[in-house]
């Protein structure tokens, strides 16, 4: 186990933190009942695919947490076992502080075990007690170190068979899985093991990704999304400060987003870079790495013009997958390296295509030589190593030393490259991401007692106040498809890509082409923690305190809830 926190080590700013009660919507502040709706219907046709893999937990029915009447009565005590998998998103220690509510609630026998450093601490039985005294210097705190996260998978036979073993010896009522896409169908792939063998240990999710990648009709955004943007932001915000300052860098800024890119525009909605790059607009117009290569170049000529010798560019770090022709040259490279041994680009070219050879040699000499050294223990390619923004640089700064011979170009360019990810995974959680993840914990607990299992538990109606807010839980197989891995069609949850007909993305089209020429940057400072502000200081920090993601409130104008809900 890692040390635990003690108070000797906790700033000022997370001792107050401690402090903070988070709000819980009426269904969970008091008595509630659980109330099982009919699904909506689906037309999707992988349904019955699905369906047939997962014959136990696909017949499971949607569940709406609402409020009753009465006083809270007690009920039977439960055992709930919780795991953290997968990277950390902020608010994690306030789901399983949410769960641990829950249980001291309904049950003073009731216990709470964490399994340590991911599924694997399922497998092998390693866990601890979760109680008061340890929880208590965790609430309300960034990270996941409570018991640590792991990225393991609960895949063959001989590892569920432990699970089972695992959750039947500690006579376990529920699991609750907090992770993201991919942790959540393994907590389905659990669910439905565990239902199979007639074990009683109710399995539900939790949506967790800072990626904003994790989301549909049932899940409005997963927890961490909030927090991770808004800190993200903060650092662009300081970068733009700096440029503007010191009028002589353009930087280039990596964000977080392998697969979507919800972080990088959020992040251009909060504070107005120059030129803000997405993967899924990238691939929708079958964009080249020339053409983006020349947008950027056409940026900096047109700025300098103005006497405008700097800004500030950012990119998700997906955006070369996103590339299709980029996609066509992995292929190849693979294909060929897999069939024998090359030691220089000059060896390859000739075996590939003319695209493929034209597009390498494009590439700086660095980028070529990490494709072709560069490789996973499978001997692909790892894209997911290539420094984005660097390639950006290298090759906007080339092309404007061809404008500079050609005459076109007479301005100067200097370039710094920043990648900005890790800083918002464990940051401490805004005050959405303390309520929301305070209000997952208790609705995944309740569901556990409602005996409901196969399920991820949802919280919509997040642009409106708490008190607004619906817990209840949905079927992880309605989130599912089919997707080739390893050669083999899988269930998997459809991840979340940036909506290019969303209001999000309409909203960032309307205002880019006047980022790009103009200085608009936005610097939204640090993350405001008043929930209502002192009488000495403005009534605005109270909305900045509980003001929510651009995305969320843009999406959130044209939803309705559903009837049923």
């Amino acid at each position: 186990e890692a040390p635990e926190r003690t108070t000797a080590h906790l700033s000022t700013l997370q001792q107050v933190r401690l402090a903070y009660e988070p709000a819980l919507p009426p269904a969970l502040a008091g008595p509630y009942r659980a109330e099982a709706i009919d699904p909506a219907p689906s037309s999707d046709p992988e349904t019955a695919a699905i369906s047939r893999l997962f014959p136990h937990t696909s017949t499971q029915r949607p569940v709406v947490l609402r409020k009753a009447g009465g006083v809270i009565g007690v009920g039977a005590a439960l055992n709930i076992g919780v795991v953290l998998s997968g990277g950390p998103a902020p608010g994690g220690h306030n789901v399983i502080a949410g769960i641990f509510d829950f249980l001291e609630r309904r049950h003073p026998h009731s216990r709470l075990v964490g399994f340590l450093r991911g599924p694997a601490g399922i497998v092998h039985k390693h866990f601890k007690v979760i109680d008061a005294a340890l929880l208590a210097l965790y609430r309300n705190q960034g990270g996941f170190d409570i018991i640590q996260t792991g990225r393991d998978k609960i895949e063959s036979d001989g590892d569920k068979k432990r699970a089972l073993d695992t959750c039947t010896s500690l006579s376990l009522d529920g699991l609750v899985v907090i992770g993201g896409d991919d942790s959540n169908t393994n907590a389905c792939v659990l669910g439905e093991y565990f239902m199979a063998n007639n074990c009683k240990t109710k399995v539900i999710g939790v949506p967790k990704t800072i990626d904003g990648d994790l989301k549909n009709c049932a899940i409005e955004t997963s927890f961490g999304f909030d927090t991770a943007t808004k800190a993200i932001s903060e650092l662009i915000s300081a970068i733009q400060n700096d440029a503007r300052s010191s009028r002589k860098y353009y930087h280039f800024v990596r964000v977080m987003g392998r697969a979507a890119s919800n972080i990088a525009l959020e992040c251009a909605l909060q504070t107005h870079p120059n030129v803000c790059l997405l993967g899924e607009e990238v691939k929708a117009n079958k964009r080249t790495l020339f053409s983006i290569v020349q947008e950027l170049a056409d940026v900096v000529c047109a700025r300098a013009e103005k006497g405008l010798n700097y800004g500030v560019f950012v990119v998700p770090e997906g955006l070369i997958e996103f590339l299709p022709q980029m996609s066509v040259l992995i292929s190849e490279l693979n294909d060929l390296m897999a069939q024998d041994t090359f030691n220089s680009p000059e060896e390859i070219m000739p075996r590939l295509t003319a695209a493929s050879k034209d597009l390498l040699h494009f590439l700086p000499s660095a980028i070529q030589r990490q494709l072709m050294l560069d490789r996973d223990p499978h001997g692909n390619v790892q894209v997911s190593k290539i420094e984005t923004e660097r390639l950006l640089f290298m090759l906007v700064n080339s092309e404007l030393h061809r404008r500079t011979k050609q005459g076109a170009f007479s301005g100067k360019f200097s370039g710094l490259c920043h990648f900005f990810g890790y800083e918002g995974r464990c940051c401490l959680p805004s005050n959405f991401d303390c309520n929301f993840c305070a209000a997952l914990g208790h609705t995944a607990a309740a569901l556990v007692a409602a005996g409901a299992t196969g399920l991820i538990a949802t919280v919509r109606n997040l642009a409106r106040p708490v008190s607004e807010w619906v817990p209840g839980g949905d079927p992880l197989t309605s989130m599912m498809t089919l997707e080739k891995r390893k050669g083999k069609m899988k269930p998997v949850i459809r991840k979340a890509l940036v909506d290019l007909s969303g209001a999000p993305f309409r909203e960032f089209v309307r205002q880019r082409g006047e980022w790009a020429h103009s200085d608009c940057y936005v610097n939204v400072g640090p993350i405001q923690f008043h929930p209502t502000a002192p009488a000495h200081l403005p009534a605005s920090l109270t909305d900045a305190a509980h003001a929510i993601t651009h995305t969320l409130r843009l999406e959130s104008a044209p939803r309705r809830l559903h009837s049923r809900l």
